[in-house]
């Protein structure tokens, strides 16, 4: 039975712990192996950065820092030996320091885990060789090195004069206060082998949860965040506090939430609370498989904002203020209490800064959250918040602390395009509440901010469009297309073309449609179709209506108008008689005919189907079909739109003139 907290597979790949707290060794050898194992117990149980020391591993070989498998292994008599020779030789530390030994199985063959966590007594020493002085052994990196020959000593000294805060004991709490599901349930999530000891006191013990006093167990800190349930009990500020305001600093809480319980819980369930109120927004890119899209917030900046955010922050009973998670229209503000440590500075949280390895405020908070891979390994995660926005095309996360260190906030700007669908939607409920005026001026503000915003810019054309104003609209698109990424452009072309051909300004929407040619997908595809078809263009119509693709199918509008394009594409290559011009008007024609009777077959209104009828009658007609098929097409048309002057007049002009039309001029409809 392993008596490992830690998974072993993870441990021997380094996933849950960095791996410079992690030493191999090849073999047992108490002459040249002794004495390297001995220094490097130090040196973990002196803790130097306050990451909960380290692991030695015998029996694997190591390349690169990294394990080599298949592993060695060594036999049991080995095992013995090593174990015996440590234990022994431990007691020459100063003070004395017993690591904990885990012989191990792995792919068959037997190891030997010494795990030696930071000390409560520390410093130690030991010797340097067989009859060394003693010396102050730390881990750099993953080195062990001697500190006063380092120059580190004074400040080691000064830093081990207390206990790290997470891993001392709470004499005002018991044993009891620790519920041995919500360590069970830690346990399989790690994949312990620690799941299968019965003694729940014995699995506290090496877990390192508790610790004797008085000649009882009591639970650490670190035991009751994790492991009670109500760990505000003892803690005021073990809480995470999230308010979502409606506008900037001092406008309306629209809602509030509180997540208490063991910290991991807090953790998930305030991340599966952030993670819906962050909108995806997916665009499929031309001519490739993939999409292209943003979220509101990078989760993963979320992640690692908050989860530090737990990590650092100090939960004695002088620091009762939760971790606070403020959400505003435009941006994520996640602050805890109080300020990074000593040595870190705002040039360190720069994105090509270089954060220093300082010792941590908890020790044991950072070990439990990375077991459970929820946090990440030391000293990336800020990399990983840069990189996360950057990746999502939002603007880089800011970070601030006083000069005092009372507090640290980390602020993660919304992606453009999500404050711009918060601005439309405060506008929308203000125009509901007929304060037109104050709309406006939301999305005015909202795209003085952010001119480049696709959706903005689209709304403010419309805006102007409904008043009339043409020129201010203008205004917008002319900004606009000099600010924002190609792939935005189109959308708001459209819209802008859609502005110009109601104002009678056919060659400006002309041109416009004309140099966006290539980039329309989607519905803009299918809005520049259209434009395109009341511009004339039914060659440009067609290719737009291509693009679209398989939104075109599901749109009965756009399916009508692609069928009446591919009609005047019929009657334009009936005029020109080049080439193969029958076989190509009449395969223009045929899809006509597919495409109407798939719209007939749609729900639409009756005055779509009508002039599709109508549309339909044509065709068939050209086709040369059956009379009486036409002639149903032409009732089905007047019987849905009797007052219909135009349709009556056509009717009649077919029936004087059967198989022989002498009009195929096409009367669009919208």
């Amino acid at each position: 039975m392993s008596s490992l907290l830690i998974n072993l597979d993870d441990l021997l790949h380094c996933r849950t712990v960095e791996s410079e707290r992690v030493e191999f060794k090849s073999s047992w050898d108490p002459e040249t192996t002794g004495p390297q194992v001995l220094k490097t117990i130090c040196a973990f149980a002196n803790d130097y950065h306050n990451i909960n020391g380290g692991y030695i591993i015998i029996g694997v070989e190591e390349a690169n820092g990294r394990a080599k498998f298949p592993v060695k292994g060594l036999d049991e008599g080995e095992i013995e030996k090593a174990q015996k020779w440590i234990r022994g030789n431990c007691n020459r530390l100063d003070p004395v320091f017993q690591p904990r030994f885990c012989p191990e199985v792995y792919d068959g063959r037997a190891i030997l885990v010494i795990v030696a966590h930071g000390s409560d007594i520390r410093p130690h020493r030991a010797p340097d060789g067989k009859k060394g002085p003693g010396r102050f052994w730390v881990r750099l990196g993953s080195e062990t090195v001697d500190a006063e020959t380092s120059s580190l000593l004074t400040k080691f000294l000064e830093q081990t004069t207390r206990i790290p805060w997470d891993d001392r004991r709470a004499f005002n709490a018991k044993i009891e206060d620790l519920r041995e599901t919500h360590v069970r349930e830690f346990l399989r999530d790690v994949g312990s082998g620690l799941l299968d000891e019965p003694d729940a006191q014995t699995i506290y013990r090496n877990m390192e949860i508790t610790a004797k006093a008085n000649q009882q167990e009591e639970p650490r800190n670190v035991g009751l965040l994790f492991f009670s349930s109500s760990p505000h009990q003892w803690f005021r500020g073990s809480k995470i506090e999230v308010v979502h305001f409606t506008a900037d600093r001092g406008g309306d809480v629209q809602e509030e939430r509180v997540f208490s319980g063991p910290l991991q819980d807090q953790y998930r369930d305030c991340m599966n609370y952030l993670e819906n109120l962050s909108p995806k927004q997916l665009l499929k890119q031309r001519d490739r498989s993939q999409v292209r899209g943003w979220v509101g917030y990078p989760i993963q900046a979320i992640r690692e904002t908050l989860v530090n955010a737990l990590y650092h922050r100090s939960y004695d009973q002088d620091q009762p203020e939760p971790v606070k998670v403020y959400l505003y229209p435009g941006r994520l503000e996640i602050t805890s209490y109080p300020g990074p440590v000593p040595g870190i500075e705002m040039d360190h949280l720069k994105p090509d800064g270089n954060l220093r390895p300082v010792p941590a405020r908890n020790r044991r908070i950072g070990d439990f959250f990375k077991e459970l891979k929820l946090a990440e390994r030391r000293m990336s995660g800020l990399a990983k918040v840069y990189r996360a926005m950057d990746e999502n095309g939002s603007p880089p996360p800011r970070f601030d602390f006083d000069p005092d260190r009372t507090y640290f906030t980390a602020t993660l700007p919304a992606h453009p395009e999500y404050a711009a669908l918060t601005a439309l939607r405060d506008a929308a409920q203000l125009q509901a509440l007929d304060r037109d005026d104050e709309a406006y001026e939301r999305l005015l503000s909202a795209w003085k901010e952010n001119n480049s915003s696709e959706v903005l810019a689209a709304e403010l054309i419309r805006s102007f469009r409904k008043s009339g104003d043409v020129k201010s609209a203008e205004m917008i698109w002319e900004t606009f297309s000099n600010t924002a990424v190609s792939y935005a452009l189109p959308h708001v072309a459209s819209t802008m073309a859609e502005l110009w051909l109601e104002n009678d300004e056919r060659e400006k929407a002309r041109k416009l449609l004309g140099k966006l040619h290539l980039a329309f997908q989607g519905q803009d595809a299918i809005d520049a179709a259209i434009m395109s078809k009341r511009l004339g263009n039914h060659k440009r119509a067609h290719d737009y209506f291509e693009k679209a693709g398989e939104l075109v199918p599901g749109n009965s509008r756009a399916l009508h108008e692609f069928a009446q394009t591919k009609i005047q594409l019929a009657m334009k290559t009936r005029k020109l008689k080049r080439g193969l011009w029958e076989e190509a008007h009449r395969k223009f024609l045929l899809e006509a005919r597919d495409q109407l009777e798939r719209v007939l077959q749609m729900e639409a209104t009756s005055v779509r189907l009508a002039w599709a009828w109508r549309d339909l009658a044509r065709v068939r007609n050209w086709l040369k079909l059956p009379t009486t098929d036409v002639e149903a097409a032409w009732k089905n048309a007047m019987g849905l739109l009797p007052q219909e002057d135009q349709i009556r007049k056509e009717y009649e002009i077919f029936r004087l003139n059967r198989r022989q039309p002498r009009n195929h001029k096409n009367h669009d409809r919208k």
